[in-house]
């Protein structure tokens, strides 16, 4: 199974359970193919979940809701896709669900405290810090429907593999993607020469 797991990474496989004997893999393989999705996708995960938390609880809490989601739905990889777009497409619901929350709660993310780092260093470690919580605040205040297909572009994956995440066309992943980069420049002050 874990085989399968490797190569579902770069290309959809017809199942996980493939080599397994009964219907069902073990714990024990479940665990190991988990243990080798959050190697290879963690930080990108987690790179989700910060698109969509600003506070750094709340955040973690989202990646442990994310982690809990994909063990709790690997048992039902069939394989039609990557396990790539599988555990995306598991962290890009997780993300809208705590967005809703969030909504429901009636929350304000651009009146929550960004985190601050106390940590002393080199004046330009401050100005590529600052810039990076600029762009990554511009991206929170984005509507969701932009927000999604930029974060899951800039973790690399395809349009066709984000319109598959979102269950949107490849057409509408191209116009949203358009949409966003113009209003993180609008938003950032960045003039289209500039850019």
């Amino acid at each position: 199974m874990s085989q399968n797991l490797e190569a579902s990474f770069d290309e959809p496989s017809h199942s996980l359970l493939e080599e397994a004997v009964s219907p069902r893999p073990s714990r024990a393989q479940l665990a190991q193919d988990f243990e080798a999705l959050i190697e290879r996708e963690g930080a990108a995960l987690a790179r989700v979940a910060a698109a969509y938390e600003a506070d750094p609880g709340r955040r973690e809490d989202l990646f442990q809701e994310i982690c809990l989601a994909i063990w709790r739905a690997l048992p039902s990889f069939r394989g039609e896709a990557s396990a790539r777009t599988y555990v995306f497409r598991i962290a890009h619901n997780r993300g809208l669900s705590a967005a809703a929350r969030r909504r429901a709660l009636a929350v304000d993310l651009d009146q929550a405290p960004e985190p601050a780092d106390l940590r002393p260093g080199p004046e330009e470690r401050l100005s590529d810090r600052e810039r990076q919580e600029r762009l990554l605040a511009a991206v929170r205040r984005l509507p969701l429907a932009l927000r999604q297909p930029l974060v899951l572009t800039l973790e690399g994956l395809a349009q066709r593999e984000v319109a598959e995440i979102i269950g949107i066309t490849e057409t509408n992943v191209a116009v949203r993607l358009f949409r966003a980069r113009k209003a993180l420049r609008r938003s950032l002050g960045v003039t289209e020469e500039a850019s």
